[in-house]
């Protein structure tokens, strides 16, 4: 439900927007009979001030916060420099904290950001943090969520389409005659992990004989995905998946090592691989990996555009949700020549 404005406050008052700006920060100046109607209507509306305008030239902290799901990715690193860029034509900073896929770190340092008064904060949530955002608004402080679409919209967000980006990578492993397709990635409360995981479910369900199986992580790191290569690699060569379909690059990449272990599993030829993020590891691994590309610097700046613009707003800031689409890079992972043996 997107939040009312000042116009919608005006209109139910009867009143002009002026009138109501009044009302708000120079009562004196307007009769009690009109600020009477102007506060019902507010109390009707459930209108919530936004101050960060009045903040800002009050002398708020030059510095945005950024909480990312986990900064040993380079997606994230990619997506600060590009809010970082964007900030720096503003002679802003961004301050950058690692949840680390765990909500407590994150309200942590939400709770920082808070306290030191931030311009904003971008946001790659955990979980359900909605009301938590909105203890941020009323204080202030306004926020994007970043890598990740929102049904609420009362808040903006940039993100890439991650169900498209799912379908889109198992759409390519079947088209490669796979039938046998493993989803490997987690935890589940990631919105992003199940939204890929459902984009790809979408695309097995519309094939006849495809089937997938889920293999969970506990995180998106290198080593848990080695850990599943391992795991597939021990089975009889008649229960391994034909394709796999990482959650994203790193764990692609160690999936690729537990597979390639000991001159195990050939990568396309016995079993096709993609991952997800296009960093840019995917390319230079020893395995080039195909991989759903997300662009990740402009995600980053486009954020930090919303955020500033939602800041220096007089009460009239309409939030956006901008989705980029997903694009599919198809390297050695899935076709073409392997470099093994």
């Amino acid at each position: 439900m997107v939040s009312a404005s000042v116009k919608d406050v005006a209109a139910l008052a009867g009143v002009s927007v002026g009138t109501v700006s009044n009302v708000l920060n120079r009562p004196e100046k307007v009769s009690a009979e009109v600020t009477l109607r102007v506060h019902s209507a507010i109390d009707k509306l459930g209108f919530v001030r936004n101050d960060a305008a009045r903040q800002l030239r009050a002398g708020m902290s030059h510095s945005i916060g950024l909480v990312v799901l986990d900064a040993a990715n380079p997606f994230f690193s990619d997506l600060a420099r590009g809010a970082e860029d964007r900030a720096s034509a503003e002679n802003l900073t961004v301050l950058v904290g690692n949840s680390n896929e765990d909500d407590g770190r994150e309200s942590a340092y939400l709770d920082l950001f808070e306290q030191q008064r931030v311009r904003g904060v971008l946001l790659s949530p955990v979980g359900n943090v909605i009301p938590r955002l909105e203890q941020l608004r009323r204080r202030g402080i306004p926020t994007v969520l970043v890598d990740r679409q929102t049904e609420n919209l009362s808040f903006s967000s940039v993100a890439v389409d991650d169900l498209a980006g799912g379908e889109m990578a198992a759409a390519h492993l079947l088209s490669l005659g796979r039938r046998r397709i493993a989803f490997v990635g987690g935890p589940a409360s990631i919105r992003q992990v199940a939204d890929r995981l459902a984009g790809a479910r979408k695309a097995i369900d519309a094939v006849a004989g495809a089937t997938l199986e889920v293999i969970a992580t506990e995180s998106l790191t290198v080593l848990s995905g080695r850990a599943a290569g391992e795991s597939i690699r021990s089975r009889p060569e008649a229960e391994r998946p034909e394709a796999i379909f990482a959650a994203n690059d790193l764990l692609a990449i160690g999936v690729l090592q537990g597979l390639m272990l000991m001159g195990g599993v050939k990568v396309p030829q016995e079993i096709a691989l993609i991952g997800y993020d296009d960093i840019e590891f995917a390319a230079a691994a020893v395995v080039p990996l195909s991989s759903i590309r997300q662009p990740s610097a402009l995600i980053g700046s486009t954020a930090l555009e919303l955020l500033l613009r939602e800041a220096a707003s007089e009460d009239g800031f309409e939030p956006t949700q901008v989705v980029f689409p997903p694009e599919l890079i198809v390297r050695a992972s899935t076709q073409g020549q392997s470099t093994q043996g």
